[in-house]
């Protein structure tokens, strides 16, 4: 195929930070042009974290125009685009109304947590065959794969029917849409209330906690669990790969939207990660890292996730993973910047962790809002220990980096009792391995060869892949990257012995954000 009528595939990311839109060659796999605008935080409330829906709508339409105008620029047509694929911030909670197409509240975002009395109750509630809190959780968790957590969406629709007249009003007339974002997000550009198309995908509806994971359907047992209305209104749960409808207007107006998958997932995919036993760990605001476990979905008993990796077709077989999720890794960061000024960007940021060989006995444990996997604590709060007189902002900064490190040794640690087979590689993405020292530093404490793509894009790339695979324009397991390999230059004794001292600093911790009524520590 020459150049002049080389297929083009879009893809729209819509993250927690930023909105962007890029498109990306058929024949070299790579970005072509792209528009990124940064999002908007709503907080009105400690723990709070909500954005404008129709804010995102926007900014995605923006994005879409103007990298089409800079395709122009380049004699490239954007009507080479031939369709789009999406991938978005998961368990982040939409509802809108049928009849308007109107918000009825702001988006709750993944990372809030106002629904912790929301999780404790129900926890407390009982379930048939069950005595215990373990039990209760092992239950829910063997049927959606996940845990009680208010990571989740379920959470989040609750509070919203508990909270917001509108959305209950909504439901009781049976005009209150549920969605992720992607189903936001695709029923508006496909229409909206003129025969928009309202769907997710099964990586989006895996982290719900109201699909069976086994069966890729809404579970009638959770949703009576969860005491959800029947006057709410749920979407087709589809594959990650196949044609949904068509863009409706705009520049892209008749493109085809042919692939949907949630962000961590489509990262799996633009890694390549096709194998059971391949893994992969995206660092942004948070850290996830999903181990591919085949068409087995492994129920975890040492703290992490189970979730649909991908489903490349309608009648394809579902890939499952495992994932353990960290909730503050490039977050750390920001707070070292924007809350202490220890740094006045980013690119100082290597400069102090190659000032020093080693953080002189301080441990960061930058549980801000508790700790996910494998601990799942949310009495856990933010903890530096180890400070002396001889302690200096390099050190400090370092431990903020060895942090986000041990925390990913956590999880593949857990990974590797879930799965009885060892870690080979840890192929990562994400801001925060721009840089060589961080990656260097994150082989060194894991003890695991670390692989980065030279072309940073797998998030985007991976909706892409998703939506060219369902209109035949590549074969995805045929598709090769151009890698770094970062090893460990710590021998075995030094990575346990450093090890060790991390494990002493999440136990301390735990434990600092008591429940007012019992002083008892909470755990999700």
């Amino acid at each position: 195929m020459s150049a002049s009528n080389e297929q083009l595939v879009g893809s729209i990311d819509e993250g927690t930070s930023s909105t962007r839109f890029i498109v990306f060659s058929s024949e070299t796999h790579l970005p072509l042009a792209s528009h990124q605008i940064n999002t908007t935080n709503i907080c009105l409330n400690e723990g709070w974290i909500e954005q404008d829906p129709v804010d995102i709508l926007c900014k995605i339409k923006e994005t879409i125009s103007v990298t089409c105008e800079k395709l122009k620029s380049m004699n490239i047509s954007p009507e080479r685009i031939v369709t789009v694929g999406i991938t978005n911030q998961r368990e982040t909670t939409l509802v809108w109304d049928k009849n308007t197409g109107k918000p009825l509240y702001n988006a709750i975002i993944w990372m809030d947590v106002r629904t912790e009395e929301i999780v404790d109750r129900f926890l407390n509630k009982d379930i048939p065959n069950c005595t215990t809190v373990d039990e209760k959780k092992r239950q829910l968790q063997s049927k959606s794969g996940l845990t009680m957590n208010p990571y989740f969406s379920v959470f989040k629709i609750i509070w919203l029917i508990e909270n917001v007249p509108e959305v209950a009003n909504a439901i009781e007339e049976k005009r209150c849409m549920f969605g992720t974002m992607d189903s936001w997000i695709i029923w508006n550009l496909t229409g909206g209330i003129n025969g928009g198309i309202y769907i997710t995908d099964v990586t989006n509806a895996s982290r719900t906690m109201l699909m069976n994971i086994h069966m890729l359907e809404w579970d009638q047992s959770l949703i009576e669990y969860f005491k959800l209305p029947n006057g709410i209104l749920l979407p087709e749960i589809r594959s990650c790969s196949e044609i949904y409808g068509y863009i409706c207007d705009g520049p892209l107006n008749g493109k085809t939207i042919s692939g949907c998958v949630g962000d961590q997932q489509a990262a799996l995919i633009g890694q390549m990660c096709f194998e059971a036993g391949q893994i992969k760990s995206t660092f942004g605001t948070g850290c996830f890292l999903l181990y591919n476990t085949g068409h087995k979905a492994v129920i975890s008993t040492h703290g992490l996730l189970t979730t649909v990796a991908y489903k490349l077709g309608k009648n394809a077989k579902a890939v499952y993973a495992l994932e353990g999720s960290v909730a503050v890794a490039g977050a750390a960061l920001k707070w070292l910047k924007d809350n202490l000024g220890i740094i006045e960007d980013y690119d100082r940021l290597s400069t102090l962790v190659d000032s020093v060989p080693d953080t002189n006995g301080v441990h960061f444990v930058p549980a801000f809002s508790g700790l996910y996997a494998p601990y799942w604590k949310s009495d856990a709060r933010g903890t530096i220990v180890g400070l002396t007189l001889d302690t200096t902002d390099a050190h400090l900064v370092r431990a903020t980096i060895e942090g986000v490190c041990f925390q990913t040794k956590d999880v593949l640690e857990s990974m590797q009792w879930d799965t009885r087979q060892p870690i080979t590689t840890l192929k990562v993405d994400g801001g925060m391995t721009v840089g060589n020292g961080f990656l260097q530093i994150l082989a060194d404490l894991c003890g695991t060869p670390v692989v980065r793509p030279q072309m940073v894009e797998t998030t985007a790339m991976g909706a892409a892949l998703a939506a060219g695979f369902a209109i035949g324009i590549w074969d995805m397991h045929n598709i090769k990257s151009v890698s770094d390999t970062f090893v460990s230059s710590l021998s075995k004794q030094e990575q346990l012995l450093k090890y060790s001292e991390w494990k002493k600093a999440i136990s301390r911790s735990i434990g600092w954000h008591n429940d007012e009524d019992d002083g008892e520590d909470e755990e999700f």
